[in-house]
């Protein structure tokens, strides 16, 4: 599906371009706001938070650049007007892991026009080959741990909370330019009040079943957030370890994904499973607080902004499953369902409308199948692409 105004981003004609490599906080600043102005007369666009991207893009301040290393380019035509930015990226935890000699490219916008396309892939790609790397993949913002993924289906609604967006045309440059897709990732919506009665108390009985053999379920204890961060990671790392393009997080990343997340987090949407005391799976869901941010202009809290997040969040009326993980070896005693049930029950408790569940691998059979057997319908696709040097 396009919507009209996807497509209204800048038509121009095949211009000149230049591109130039970020190399000072005023041009990290053009690099981080150029897609608020590409995406200006789109109803669609959420901007992201400045605060959180300068963060995670600042080389001084983000513990992505404690291991790794990356590039941003801008392109500009020949009045001197930003038209396009990417990132390359060399994530050197991610070539020890996979044991493949891959980069990823990123932060990837760019107005209607292939040429400008081009110039910025050629840069990315030639920084990339500069450091002796056999392939790219991409997009993905760093990896994926962060948002990753082109759309390449539903332009017609704002993206949930932590998930990308773009304009139809991307898809048509990045084939283009010989990139293969490598895999699609599948989003889900799950609407309240409509779960099958069969299935929820299926779901108890499960439930009722993993009790009697020592699993308990409880949600975050948020007086003991930095604790709980800390207890999810060795099951992110364990549990997606076989994902595309995983990458162990580090504990200085899993920090600041949970600084991110924590005044977002609604505990009652957080759930920790444990047996004997070990957590051995976890579930999180947070809400969509893309339906504040798409309000907040150029991604600003101050001045007004934080007064929009702080009495907008009553009114939410969506949630995102960020992340559901189970240890391999519990996966089969039917703890996803359980969990997808509670995350049901209490959206419609709350007065949620519904939520996405999001992003899930299509090769993944076994979430697929379980989010299909609860009702979930697929209404929303990105794609990751690798291309060979």
């Amino acid at each position: 599906m396009e919507s009209a105004n996807a497509t209204q981003v800048d038509q121009v004609a095949t211009q000149s371009v230049q591109i130039e490599q970020v190399d000072s906080a005023r041009l990290l600043k053009q690099f981080i706001d150029f897609p608020h102005d590409l995406y200006a007369s789109d109803p669609n666009y959420v901007p992201e938070l400045y605060m959180s991207q300068e963060a995670l893009l600042n080389k001084k301040k983000s513990p992505f650049f404690l291991h790794s290393s990356a590039e941003y380019f801008l392109a500009r035509n020949t009045s001197g007007k930003i038209v396009g930015r990417i990132a390359a990226i060399r994530n050197n935890n991610y070539i020890e892991f996979s044991k493949e000699n891959a980069g990823f490219f990123g932060f990837f916008d760019v107005i209607n026009d292939y040429s400008v396309a081009k110039a910025l892939l050629d840069a990315a790609c030639a920084w990339l080959r500069n450091e002796n790397l056999e392939s790219v993949i991409g997009p993905c913002n760093f990896s994926t741990n962060e948002t990753c993924g082109l759309l390449i289906e539903n332009f017609d609604e704002p993206p949930c909370i932590l998930t990308t967006y773009n304009a139809p045309y991307y898809r048509a440059f990045v084939d283009q330019y010989g990139f293969q897709k490598h895999s699609d990732l599948l989003s889900y919506w799950l609407k309240t009040g409509t779960l099958d009665p069969k299935l929820e108390a299926l779901s108890a009985q499960l439930e009722e079943r993993l009790t009697r053999n020592g699993i308990t379920l409880r949600t975050i204890n948020m007086k003991d957030f930095k604790a709980e961060v800390e207890r999810f990671l060795p099951i992110y790392n364990k549990s997606w370890s076989e994902n595309l393009g995983f990458v162990p997080m580090t504990h200085a990343e899993v920090r600041q994904m949970g600084e991110d997340l924590k005044m977002g987090v609604d505990p009652d949407f957080v759930y920790f499973a444990e047996k004997n005391g070990e957590v051995i799976g976890i579930a999180l869901a947070v809400p969509n607080l893309n339906e504040i941010f798409i309000k907040i202009k150029r991604g600003r809290l101050l001045p007004t902004g934080l007064f929009k997040f702080l009495f907008g969040r009553k009114s939410i009326k969506s949630v995102r499953v960020v992340a559901l993980g189970i240890l391999p070896e519990y996966r089969r005693f039917g703890l996803d369902m359980v969990m997808y049930t509670k995350f049901y029950q209490t959206a419609q408790r709350k007065g949620i409308r519904g939520g996405e569940a999001s992003w899930i691998l299509e090769k993944n059979d076994l979430m697929n199948r379980a989010l299909l057997q609860i009702g979930g319908q697929v209404f929303r696709k990105h794609r990751i692409y690798q291309k060979y040097f």
